[in-house]
């Protein structure tokens, strides 16, 4: 169902890493369409950058509201059925994106690719729960007919980062997580003697993170004054022209590492017991995973020992 003239329907939500690892999947269906006019329904956070792909016609911006929010829920209901859609690919599959396929009437549903009851391209695999999110992807596209997924391609992403002035030989250091998850970090004093230990071997450490990091990266910053310090700074484009140039990266599981990674950037990514690298890890040319149940327990000689600095 390639056929010329069709609406489809790409719904993804987020978060960052999953947006990143889904860019291979968004090019296999902008290819298997290439006539059609596609849109993508997704959060405001990754719109404007998405946009930039030239994979979507259109970008619907998803507020996922509440059930009794009837006043966003009725003109989502509307949109979806105004789009005249012949197919549906549900690469979010969460409760609230399966709880779409209800939206359209009986007698007028698209066809779907997804994993709710009733779609004609329903993924029922019983490892897709057990499986990386990249190869849940190709097997789900692939009950649809979709079987040549290419590699992640993030030239279009780049942006000009002449104007931070870095030096030939950098390396980033993404020392953040989720918030409300602080057992996925290694402790920032860790980062700090990492950062001391690059800037001795001549390699100037970048630190990328908002906020919330503001105290870890001062913690790196009172330890090692010659870092630079891009928190708060950066946009997703230049974090991949940054990946693009760095010498290598070392961060938590978190999602600017993902697209750090998906640029060819040789990578080190830390996990905790919190999360599983073989269903989430970051992708790319060089991705090394270090897992230790306790990240205060990861020594420092651990991730030293991956960056392979003499090669």
């Amino acid at each position: 169902m390639a056929g010329k003239g069709r609406n489809i329907l790409v719904i993804k939500h987020g978060a960052l890493g999953d947006v990143i690892l889904a860019e291979g999947p968004f090019q296999a269906i902008r290819a298997h369409h290439h006539d059609a006019r596609i849109v993508l329904l997704t959060t405001k956070p990754f719109a404007a950058f998405l946009e930039k792909s030239g994979l979507f016609d259109e970008i619907w911006v998803d507020e996922r509201p509440r059930l009794w929010q009837l006043s966003k829920i009725l003109p989502l209901v509307r949109k979806l059925r105004r789009g005249n859609f012949a197919r549906v690919y549900d690469l979010q599959t969460s409760t609230r994106s399966t709880s779409y396929y209800r939206l359209f009437p009986h007698r007028r549903k698209p066809e779907w690719c997804g994993i709710v009851k009733g779609a004609t391209h329903q993924h029922k695999s019983p490892l897709r729960t057990k499986i990386h999110t990249i190869e849940r992807h190709i097997d789900q596209l692939g009950v649809a007919g979709i079987t040549n997924i290419p590699a992640p391609d993030f030239s279009w992403a780049m942006t000009d980062i002449s104007k931070y002035a870095l030096p030939a030989r950098y390396a980033l250091l993404v020392p953040g997580g989720s918030a409300h998850r602080p057992e996925k970090r290694w402790p920032a004093i860790r980062f700090a003697e990492l950062a001391e230990y690059l800037t001795a071997q001549g390699i100037t450490p970048v630190l990328i993170g908002g906020k919330a990091e503001a105290d870890a990266i001062e913690t790196i910053r009172e330890a090692c004054p010659e870092a630079i310090d891009l928190s708060a700074r950066t946009e997703l484009g230049d974090l991949a022209s940054l990946g693009a140039g760095a010498e290598l990266a070392v961060g938590n599981d978190t999602g600017p590492l993902h697209l750090i990674a998906a640029v060819g950037c040789k990578t080190v990514v830390l996990f905790s017991r919190a999360s599983d690298p073989e269903m989430s890890r970051p992708r790319g040319r060089d991705v090394r995973v270090l897992r230790e149940a306790f990240l205060a327990d990861l020594p420092l000689t651990r991730v030293i020992g991956e960056l392979d600095l003499a090669s």
